[in-house]
């Protein structure tokens, strides 16, 4: 297949790209930053990358690299978790999905021939926080906070595509665990034996191996069974502190002392949620098509993760 590529240089984006390779396929990175992306993705190391420059909030000439490829992962978006939300970092954050969504539509609807599928990536934050609720891809949000919001319009906007023919796969993606990402900023605490749940320790942690992930959306861009919504997330959420003991065990640390509310309050103000607040999500649907977890348990993402 020939497969275009947003976020590509991001966490799960990188290593989507290197399997992309790995299997055979050629891959189109589009990068607001063309010189980072060929040093992510050197020439001599990725033959079949080709990597060119986009806005992303913008039409333009990039929106030709569309036509003629088999596939398009829309990654794309601004870091969610890693600073507080101003008002303008909640427009950064709502922009870089909805309107990069409508972009990349918009390139396909121009696109001739057009891809056979798009794709998309959307967050388990669109069902909203609840430390009581199960939720599975035939559920509604139960709150209208932020982040549900985002995730309800970005859908909206990707939904569009259906419109000119081509199959689209939404991905509600949970917290992605692999070398680096989460768990990275998690070890540190452990390491200096000042580990220990997040907040309550009650809220659920609905997580997914990138490795999984990657599976996921390799299986979307290739099965033309596959269309509509489905729960990239594990079958077996955790509560935090669960999560935080299974890690303490894997380092061989103790998880005993608590971080409080406030000290990511004050770190994250409004994006403390994402930490905080959690909701139990269960893959119903993306099982019903029988996909296969490499690393169905916490237990044995973190051995592997956490393996030199």
């Amino acid at each position: 297949m020939k497969v275009v590529v947003t976020g590509a240089t991001g966490f799960v984006g990188s290593r989507l790209v290197e399997r992309l390779q790995t299997e055979g396929h050629t891959v189109k990175v589009l990068t607001r930053n063309s010189i980072r992306g060929r040093r992510v993705f050197p020439a001599d190391a990725f033959p079949n990358v080709e990597v060119t420059s986009y806005s992303p909030l913008e039409s333009g000439d990039w929106q030709q690299t569309i036509a003629g490829c088999d596939g398009v992962v829309n990654l794309a978006g601004e870091p969610i978790a890693e600073s507080r939300w101003t008002p303008g970092r909640k427009q950064a954050i709502l922009n870089s999905r909805t309107i990069g969504a409508q972009k990349i539509v918009e390139a396909i609807a121009k696109a001739d021939p057009k891809p056979e599928v798009l794709v998309n990536a959307s967050a388990i934050g669109y069902y909203g926080t609840s430390e009581t609720a199960t939720f599975d891809e035939t559920s509604s949000p139960v709150a209208a906070d932020f982040l549900s919001q985002v995730c309800q319009a970005w859908e909206a906007e990707a939904q569009k595509v259906e419109k000119t023919g081509v199959r689209l796969v939404i991905l509600r993606v949970g917290i992605v665990l692999g070398k680096g990402g989460a768990i990275a900023r998690m070890q540190l605490p452990f390491q200096l034996y000042a580990g220990g749940p997040i907040g309550s320790g009650r809220q659920w942690f609905s997580w997914i191996h990138r490795e999984d992930l990657v599976s996921l959306i390799l299986k979307a861009l290739t099965d033309p069974k596959l269309q509509g919504r489905f729960n990239a997330t594990t079958p077996n959420p955790v509560r935090m502190n669960e999560l935080c003991k299974a890690l303490g065990e894997a380092m061989n640390r103790p998880s005993w002392l608590p971080v409080p509310d406030f000290v990511i309050e004050t770190l994250l103000g409004d994006g403390a949620q994402v930490v905080l607040k959690g909701q139990k999500v269960l893959p119903k649907r993306t099982q019903t098509i029988g996909f296969q977890y490499q690393y169905p348990k916490i237990a044995e993402a973190l051995k592997e993760i956490l393996s030199p």
